[in-house]
């Protein structure tokens, strides 16, 4: 019974307390991870919606302007007029785009998450190494 009680028990006591905090770790990053998640969520629904009635009101303002601009050109030159708000719109319409991509590549998902998770992964491969 003694032999119970000595190393081998000891061995087990601290291979279940290694995993206990294993576990630990693992469920502090997993909460990490979903409040990243639901902050993004967050972020991006009200980013559509605001983008949503910037775009819906800016287009109304478009129409307009471009309709007072046909009719300010009717008698003299409305086919150039139409052609040249076109162009115009179609100019404008590929700066944002362009400009959308670009903020669509800058921005990455769970940043905080995948940096935490490198240093855990840094510390075990010292511990292991120096073993």
């Amino acid at each position: 019974m003694a032999d119970r009680q000595g190393p081998a028990e000891r061995v087990i006591t601290s291979a279940r307390r290694l995993l206990s905090n294993m576990i630990a770790m693992g469920e502090t990053r997993l909460r990490l991870a979903v409040l990243e998640l639901e902050t993004e969520r967050d972020r991006m629904l009200s980013l559509l919606l605001l983008a949503g009635a910037a775009l819906i009101t800016f287009s109304f303002a478009i129409g307009m302007l471009l309709l007072m601009l046909v009719v300010l050109y009717w008698e003299d030159h409305r086919l150039l007029a139409i052609g040249l708000c076109s162009a115009v719109l179609f100019i404008i319409a590929a700066c944002l785009a362009y400009g959308a991509k670009r903020i669509a590549k800058r921005r990455r998902l769970m940043q905080s998450t995948l940096s935490h998770l490198a240093q855990d992964r840094q510390a075990l491969g010292s511990s292991r190494e120096s073993s």
